[in-house]
Formats: structure tokens, sequence, C-alpha cells
């Protein structure tokens, strides 16, 4: 956040009478690092629990699939919050960025990328379960692999055709733009913030279906095993 902050400043020296970047960069590292947080709070948690050899222990009790993954997105929604709290008050109190001089209508987009990463956690979650611990690897650079695609940084009219194909099959991708529109006094685009809620709940919807998929083969075909404290050590 600093390293960016300091950036947009320093990009501020150089802009056009009336333009900032203090919004149109900053603004959007901060959301892109909310969905990592969000993102990251679920898998977290999960490599918490095989880190500590506690993962078999939650299914020796009656506890059911949606109830272990609904506690793992409760613990995201509280790690995240507070990151996210913090990060807006260092953004505002060190280089002046406000979201609230936009009002209300930027909370349904940053409860869209909530709802994306819950999902690409869920997501995560469920490919270390299937490939085991190591997996992770492949789950700390998702955000990253993502973002090129999704317009972080910049509109979608910059990819090429088929990165702006996959664009569009992505959530964050109507957040951005439309963040972009309200930083530039344009307004949300409603249909757009509609479009990427609906997407975002089935990623849900997919995201839980693949870890109970995931969840019933490990445990048929015993791959549940290696998460034991004995296979562990």
């Amino acid at each position: 956040m600093l390293l960016w902050g300091f950036m947009t400043k320093y990009l501020n020296s150089f802009a056009s009478p009336g333009f900032n970047f203090v919004p149109a960069l900053l603004g959007a590292v901060l959301l892109w690092d909310f969905f990592g947080r969000v993102m990251f709070g679920v898998t977290t948690a999960f490599l918490e629990d095989v880190w500590s050899r506690n993962f078999l222990n939650f299914f020796a009790t009656p506890m059911t699939i949606p109830e272990y993954v609904g506690g793992l997105v409760l613990s995201s929604i509280a790690t995240s919050i507070v990151g996210l709290v913090v990060m807006v008050l260092l953004a505002g109190g060190v280089f002046g960025l406000s979201f609230f001089s936009y009002g209300v209508a930027l909370l349904p987009f940053v409860l869209v990328l909530f709802l994306f990463g819950i999902a690409m956690g869920i997501i995560g979650t469920a490919i270390m379960l299937r490939f085991g611990p190591a997996a992770e690897w492949f789950i700390w650079p998702m955000p990253a692999l993502i973002s090129p695609f999704v317009g972080v940084f910049y509109p979608l009219s910059t990819l090429p055709k088929w990165m702006q194909a996959v664009a569009r099959a992505l959530p964050p991708s109507y957040v951005f733009e439309s963040v972009r529109n309200i930083v530039r006094g344009i307004g949300a685009s409603w249909p757009a913030l509609a479009l990427s809620a609906v997407l975002a709940i089935l990623y849900i919807a997919l995201a839980g279906f693949i870890f109970s998929r995931v969840f019933r083969y490990v445990v048929r075909t015993g791959l549940l095993a290696r998460y034991s404290a004995e296979s562990a050590s």
C-alpha cells in the first residue's frame, strides 16, 4: 500500500490538471488486495488445520461439509474485514484516498469481489485437498494469474480479443470497469453489477460442488489419510 501510494503521488506530479492517480491506481490496488485477502483467508484457515495436524479431527465429529466450509468462510470474513479497515484508514490518512466520497455505489462491487474471493478460496482448498498440501504452491499466485484478465489497472479494451472473452466470464472485470467509471464521474453500470453478482454466485455454487465432489473422492480412495498426524510426521 505504501509503495503504490507513493507511486501514485509521483505520477500525479506529471498528470494533467483534474486527473488523480490515487483513486485510479491506489484504489484498484486496495480492492484487489481485498480480494486476495478474502481468498487466502479461506485457504490459509484450511492450511492451518493441516499444519497443526488437526484436519481429520473435524471429521471425527458429526460436522458436515457445509459446516466446515462455512467455518472457513467465517474465518475469511473476520480477517478480510480487519485488513480492509486497516488499508482504508492507511490509504485515507496518508494518501487522501476516500471511498466514502463516491457514495454507497461502491459497496455492491466490493461485495462482488468478496463473493468471488470466497469462491476462489473454496476452489483453492479443493485443489489442495485433492493433490495434497504441496499443491499450495499453485494457490498463492492465483490472484496474480487472474489479474491481467480482469483489468485491475487498465480498461478491458486494451486486452486482445481472446483475453477480453475470458474477462467477460470473471466477475472482477465488471467491478473494475464500473469503479473506473465511478471515479471518472460517469456513474456505475447497474447491468454490469447485476451480471457480475450473478457470475459470483454461480462461481460459489460451482466451488461448493467441486469441494463436495473432491472431499467424497479423497474419502473413497483413502487419500484423506495423508492428512492424519501419523502420515504427516
